[in-house]
């Protein structure tokens, strides 16, 4: 569930963060990509190792495992309970997602492909929900924020569409 009803409230707590420099969503969501990208690199660079024998890969493994927890370290404070492994296996399957969804949409299965990048989509935002605290973790179910102003309810995805524009600089 998310913390507030009031979607100007959201868009309000949000703006303070940017403001006091506690979060860069421009930066972030830059960051949660090439992490999702390094994630990626831990399972190639596993499947080559057992695919070729060659051990060599797994060094190359824990190289970018090392980086990637650095860079995760960057977005991840304090997490409570697992919502560091949470949060990598959200990015990861957001980025499988992609992959599924991008090779559906080049055979020319464009239902299958948008269905997969909507789920990616929300795992996405509810990464980012997450880590900006808009979640009230615990009761995380797919419910939505009702705009006091217009009175049609907001998703999370419709949230993080609003909030992360990279575009915004």
């Amino acid at each position: 569930m998310i913390k507030t009803n009031n979607f100007q409230e959201l868009i309000e707590k949000v703006n303070r963060m940017k403001k006091n420099g506690e979060v860069d969503l421009s930066v972030e969501e830059d960051l949660s990509i090439a992490i999702m990208n390094l994630i990626s690199l831990e399972e190639h660079f596993f499947f080559t190792a057992e695919k070729t024998g060659k051990p060599g890969y797994f060094d190359l493994l824990q190289e970018i495992r090392a980086m990637r927890t650095g860079l995760m370290k960057k977005m991840i404070k304090n997490p409570e309970g697992e919502e560091w492994c949470i949060s990598k296996h959200l990015l990861a399957a957001s980025m499988r997602l992609i992959e599924v969804g991008t090779k559906q949409h080049k055979m020319g299965k464009k239902v299958e492909a948008e269905e997969m990048f909507n789920k990616s989509y929300e795992l996405f935002s509810l990464f980012f929900s997450i880590r900006l605290k808009l979640l009230d973790i615990p009761n995380i179910k797919r419910e939505s924020l009702e705009d006091t102003d217009s009175g049609k309810p907001w998703t999370k995805e419709q949230i993080m569409t609003e909030l992360l524009d990279c575009c915004k600089e």
